[in-house]
């Protein structure tokens, strides 16, 4: 960690400081002392940590999306942009999802991939678009056209692109500051070129 985190529980210097802490321990149904590391990165800067909670809180809880398609789009930002505190929560997160196994993970493990494999059109078309705008912002027309081909309803498009906009935001907040001190311990199935 390039920064020192906050005490754990946070020191806190007013009512409203306080009101936040105990919000982000709600929202991750923490009641104890056991805050994630970025919470304790982010709680340096609160009224910060408060809008981070109230937008990710929306991202994972309140969209549409099936968590299948919500995390190969999480997943996808943290390997390509190397955020393996990022990928290690989400990754598990997605094996746990309905219609989802160690089978098809292996597609979504690789940095370039050429083909879907086991992946049904809806989680192919989600990676091949979090990989657009992950690796090059702007998205072709015949990926962001696969999206409405198999079958993503306008609000599930705005809600797959916040997803994806948002955690490459987390992804480069992670890795900017070592958050989890985890930059160089890659997983051993990651290509290295």
């Amino acid at each position: 960690m390039r920064i020192d985190y906050t005490q754990n529980p946070p020191e806190t210097h007013s009512a409203e400081e306080q009101r936040i802490v105990e919000k982000v321990k709600e929202c991750r149904g923490n009641t104890g002392l056991d805050l994630l590391p970025v919470d304790l990165t982010l709680l340096h800067a609160p009224q910060i940590a408060e809008g981070w909670h109230a937008l990710f809180g929306a991202i994972r809880h309140r969209s549409s999306l099936p968590d299948d398609i919500r995390e190969i789009a999480i997943c996808r930002t943290g390997l390509i942009n190397r955020a393996w505190y990022e990928w290690g929560i989400h990754s598990a997160i997605l094996l746990e999802s309905e219609n989802f196994n160690e089978e098809r993970l292996s597609v979504v493990k690789q940095a370039h991939p050429t083909s879907p494999g086991p992946l049904d059109d809806r989680q192919w078309a989600t990676l091949r678009y979090a990989d657009a705008i992950t690796r090059h912002v702007t998205v072709p027309q015949d990926i962001f056209d696969a999206l409405k081909a198999v079958g993503f309803t306008q609000q599930q498009i705005v809600e797959l692109t916040a997803t994806i906009a948002g955690y490459n935001m987390v992804s480069r907040f992670l890795v900017a500051l070592d958050i989890a001190e985890v930059n160089n311990k890659a997983p051993e199935w990651v290509e290295t070129t």
